[in-house]
């Protein structure tokens, strides 16, 4: 792990979880209200053609049952819904939601998805620049009055996106990214800045997990880092990572033995990479606030299945 300190400001933490589905609805809402309580501060959900809930209403549900918990896409494919659709939704869910929505915006990486639904897979250099223009277009909707676009892949004239949302300029926006284009991207417009592992196979597999490593994730920070100052930035983003290997157990090195061995990668690699928290509650405390001093991490997502093994880490650190 890196022993600089992390050139963004400290902010407090809090913690997301990344839901997907449930078999009732009332499961659904009772999963909400527990999320909120045990002190989260934000519901996500995947934007995919598998077995999860469609997001736009299982996210509206999330904030219909809750009060104070926020909610949002980890990410939207921009690829799947024309942008001003997509801010005529979100800006509707953040006026019912009295502002409790953030925006995660991606390129689209999922191959399979195109491929079921017979959408192009267009080369990344390609959604990217879609992504880019797709995210001027929602900010252009909901911005005050009409305005124009033109580019390579949107065209809007005269149009004015009602309602607007509560939340002025819009709500958060998230950018994820594990290449240098999309944290550049992300360092000089998101709000929050979420570091991924690189998709470019468009498949979670080796080559993803190879780039989770911590010096990876060092270099990425690195990327963000030098956006962000030069665009003037620093202090205007937060830093997120969305963790994959989560364990709370006093059996440490036998949870690391057994992760390493289910994805193929020495037991070291996991103990090191952000996108690992494993341990006791203690140990995982530790490990957050030396990430966050040393990578700029504050807010960090886990999975539905560690909502209540992770309550006590959040009870210790959120808003902290």
């Amino acid at each position: 792990m890196a022993e600089p300190s992390s050139p963004f400001p400290i902010t407090p933490f809090r913690f997301g979880v990344q839901l997907s589905a449930e078999s009732t609805g009332r499961e659904w809402v009772d999963t909400a209200r527990r999320v909120e309580a045990l002190g989260y501060s934000v519901a996500t959900m995947p934007d995919h053609f598998s077995g999860q809930l469609a997001p736009m209403p299982a996210l509206q549900a999330v904030l219909d049952a809750t009060s104070t918990l926020r909610a949002g896409a980890l990410v939207f494919d921009n690829d799947y819904k024309h942008p001003a659709i997509l801010a005529k939704e979100l800006a509707t869910m953040d006026v019912l939601s009295d502002g409790r929505v953030e925006i995660g915006l991606g390129a689209g990486w999922m191959i399979s998805d195109y491929e079921q639904l017979g959408l192009v897979y267009d080369r990344p250099g390609v959604r990217i620049d879609r992504f880019v223009e797709g995210l001027a277009v929602l900010r252009g909707a909901m911005a005050p009055g009409p305005f124009d676009f033109a580019g390579e892949h949107y065209m809007i004239a005269g149009y004015d996106g009602l309602p607007k949302p509560l939340q002025s300029p819009c709500p958060p926006i998230l950018i994820g990214g594990g290449g240098k284009r999309v944290l550049t991207i992300a360092a000089q417009q998101a709000d929050i800045v979420g570091v991924n592992g690189t998709l470019d196979a468009g498949v979670i597999g080796p080559d993803a997990i190879a780039t989770m490593t911590a010096d990876a994730v060092v270099a990425k920070v690195a990327i963000v880092a030098e956006a962000a100052a030069a665009a003037g930035r620093l202090d205007h983003i937060e830093m997120n990572i969305r963790t994959f290997f989560v364990s709370v157990t006093d059996d440490r090195y036998g949870q690391l033995a057994k992760m390493a061995a289910m994805i193929g990668v020495e037991q070291e690699m996991i103990a090191a990479s952000p996108f690992a928290l494993i341990g006791s509650p203690a140990k995982i405390v530790e490990d957050l606030i030396a990430r966050r001093e040393q990578l700029g991490f504050s807010y960090v997502i886990i999975g539905a299945e560690d909502i209540d093994s992770f309550a006590s880490v959040v009870a210790e650190l959120a808003g902290a």
